[in-house]
């Protein structure tokens, strides 16, 4: 399995932001994350195997944390493959 290095833009919002912001720190490097409004801000590289597993782990751990936790990403290959997300479904792939 290969591993790959991956951009990651996203917004994240939650019934309990509290809740989350420790998880996202400790999913993400802490000065990754910032908030804006209600929301907060990722802005970073990560590494996986893919970018749908990579959304599928981050969700699933914030939303261990607080249910009601939406995740908007777009998850940026080094081949400059985007694929954009709502949650967990893969809304689109796009080739810059």
């Amino acid at each position: 399995m290969v591993n790959s290095r991956f951009r990651l833009a996203a917004r994240v919002s939650s019934s309990r932001p509290q809740a989350i912001r420790p998880v996202l720190e400790k999913f993400v490097m802490k000065d990754s994350v910032k908030k804006e409004g209600d929301e907060f801000v990722i802005e970073t590289e990560m590494h996986g195997s893919n970018a749908k597993e990579l959304n599928r782990s981050l969700l699933s751990a914030l939303r261990r944390a607080e249910k009601k936790t939406r995740l908007r990403a777009e998850w940026t290959s080094d081949d400059g493959t985007t694929l954009r997300f709502l949650d967990y479904v893969l809304k689109k792939t796009s080739k810059n």
